[in-house]
């Protein structure tokens, strides 16, 4: 049995958890917060982190494709290599241009906290430059890559209303706008998978931000 580690909160955990979903893939959780990490399965303390017979995985993106590669049913990468390449790198352009970036905000977008001005006005230059990149590598036709459902999907749901809220709340403007987000996420939430995700995350997000303001 596979047993997901982390909080519901954390879109990393999450893009896991559809993963698993949308593979039909049995699997537990186990709540583990940031601090209360098992260091020997993720050592550098972060979640998730997956616990299989074999061992742990503790990268959000190894821990996909292992889950793609072991359970062959419901296939969320294409056969063919270079389709398959370009899914992954869409999940790579989601993860690493646009998330990563826009995490730098959270602390102010999300939690009561402050970002200097000049770390927003790099940050937006920035995001700004990486969504004009992305918008070419995307198609929403209607899956992020094309007509089918594949990892990059994963990511795409649980990153890109971050990069819209970071930037409607900090800059006061959508940088996604002129992507078909709204339509594409409306898809994903009459997904079983999402409505499960949707309605954990929101339990968790209460534990999370009562932990979050109870730190001095």
């Amino acid at each position: 049995m596979l047993t997901l580690c982390g909080f519901g909160a954390s879109n990393y955990y999450n893009k896991v958890k559809l993963v698993l979903l949308e593979k039909d893939i049995a699997f537990d959780e186990d709540l583990k917060w940031v601090g209360q990490v098992e260091l020997d399965a993720s050592p550098l303390g972060k979640v998730p982190y997956l616990k299989t017979d074999e061992g742990t995985l503790c990268e959000s993106a190894v821990m996909v494709e292992y889950l793609e590669h072991k359970y062959s049913a419901h296939p969320l990468l294409p056969k063919d290599p270079f389709a398959a390449a370009k899914a992954r790198e869409l999940h790579i352009f989601l993860d690493l241009h646009l998330e990563l970036v826009a995490r730098e905000l959270y602390a102010e977008a999300f939690f009561g906290g402050k970002v200097s001005d000049a770390v927003k006005e790099k940050v937006g230059k920035q995001l700004q430059k990486n969504v004009a990149a992305f918008a070419k590598v995307a198609k929403f036709e209607p899956f992020i890559g094309g007509s089918e459902l594949t990892l990059a999907d994963c990511a795409a749901a649980v990153n890109l209303p971050l990069v819209t809220a970071v930037s409607k709340t900090i800059y006061g403007n959508d940088f996604l706008a002129d992507l078909p987000v709204k339509s594409y996420m409306k898809m994903w939430s009459e997904r079983p998978s999402m409505q499960r995700v949707q309605a954990d995350r929101k339990a968790n997000n209460e534990l999370f931000l009562a932990r979050m303001q109870s730190k001095p």
